[in-house]
Parts: structure tokens; sequence; C-alpha cells
């Protein structure tokens, strides 16, 4: 592991993995919504409305994959000091609010046709607009940090306090009454006919791609600034 602990060799493989994690992913998301919207049928229930689900499902999964990210990363910096842990944690702290926000927006909208409201405080929900603002916390928490050591522990201690929301989003449908469906998909299968679900795949890992193409070049933009810094520094000093 501390073999890429070095920024030049992380950078090494970060900047070719970028490029090969956005097109792929920008292809595959184009062929899934291309899919999504133009080949596969209605729903017999939720009519056209179904096919927010290209966009829904893979925002809720990287809203909280992103916060996964947040804790690992936490974890090894808190444990083993990895000098790039804090850098990774940073970097995944703005897309995943993103998604997060784009998972709630988009939920909203397919629930007025389907629920018949745009909002309920039902746990799947309730729990999915917390992480969001746990996001707008870390990052404003991360920015006031900086590079201080002690600060920086205080904002690892807060990504791994936070992960405690995770297990409640994912098992709220099944601890509470609640508007939200419950899981379509599992180890045992799943309900969504296959003519509607072959798109969604594709599109989770398109996004997966996309996400992770934007966290290395967050990351790569963190180590420039820094590097930038500690050179301003030493011409202060000389």
């Amino acid at each position: 592991m501390h073999r890429f602990a070095n920024p030049a060799r992380f950078l090494g493989f970060a900047r070719p993995l970028t490029l090969w994690f956005g097109w792929s992913g920008a292809l595959l998301i184009a062929v899934a919504l291309g899919g999504g919207l133009a080949i596969t049928p209605s729903d017999y229930l939720q009519g056209e409305t179904v096919r927010i689900m290209y966009v829904h499902v893979p925002a809720a999964w990287l809203g909280m994959a992103g916060w996964m990210g947040i804790a690992v990363a936490s974890f090894l910096q808190i444990v083993w000091r990895h000098p790039l842990a804090s850098v990774a944690a940073r970097a995944c702290a703005a897309p995943g609010a993103v998604f997060a926000g784009v998972c709630l927006l988009s939920g909203s909208i397919w629930g007025r046709p389907t629920w018949g409201t745009w909002w309920e405080w039902d746990g799947r929900l309730t729990s999915m607009l917390i992480l969001f603002f746990l996001y707008l916390a870390y990052i404003a928490l991360a920015n006031a940090s900086g590079r201080d050591e002690s600060g920086q522990r205080i904002q690892a201690l807060f990504g791994l306090v936070g992960a405690i929301n995770l297990p409640v989003i994912h098992f709220s449908v099944q601890w509470w009454r609640t508007l939200h469906q419950g899981e379509s998909i599992g180890l045992s299968g799943t309900t969504i006919d296959r003519s509607l679900l072959w798109p969604l795949p594709l599109s989770a890992l398109g996004f997966t791609l996309l996400f992770g193409a934007i966290v290395l070049m967050r990351m790569r933009a963190l180590l420039a600034d820094a590097k930038v810094e500690a050179r301003l520094r030493r011409m202060a000093a000389a």
C-alpha cells in the first residue's frame, strides 16, 4: 500500500487512469441513457417516469460510495498516517455531495407522479438528506483545517463517525415502514423486468468510472496546489 504513497509514483498512474476512466465512463453513460430513454419500454405502472432510475440509482449508489471512500481514507490516515489518505478523502467529498444531491433531486422528481408528493420524511429520504448535509459539513471542515495536522485528524474522525449513517440509509426500508420502495436488486434476484433492467448496470458502471475520474483529477489538483504552496514557502523563507 505504501508503495503508492509517493506522490510522484501516484501521479504516474493517476494521469492515464483519469483519461481512461473519464472517456470509458462517458461512453457507457451515453449508451445506457440512450438505451434507457429510447429503447426500453415504459413501465406498466409508472409509465415513462421509470426512466429516471438510470440516473437516480447510480446517484444513490455513488452518494453512499463517496462517503465510504472518505471513511476508508480517514481510517488509513488515522491508523497508518498514509500520506495520500487526507488528499483522497478531500477529493471524494465534492463529487460525493453532488451525487447525493442528484439522488435527492431525481428522487423528488420521481416521487411526485409516483407517490403524489415531492418529499416525504421517511427513513430512506431523511437519512439520505442527512448524508448530503454531512458532505457539506465535511467540505467546510476540510477547507477550515487546511493542511494543519490536528485539523486533518479531526476531519478524519468526522469522516469515520459520519459512516454510521450509511447502514441506516441501506437498511431504512427494512427497519421502518416507509413510502420508499424496498430493495429491487439483491443477491436472490431482481424485481425489475429484464427489458427495463439492462441499461442500469451500464449506467451504474459508467457513472462510477466518471466518479473515479473526478476523484483522481481532484487528487492531482490538490497535490499540485500543495506543491505550489510548499515552493512559495521556500521562496519566502529564502
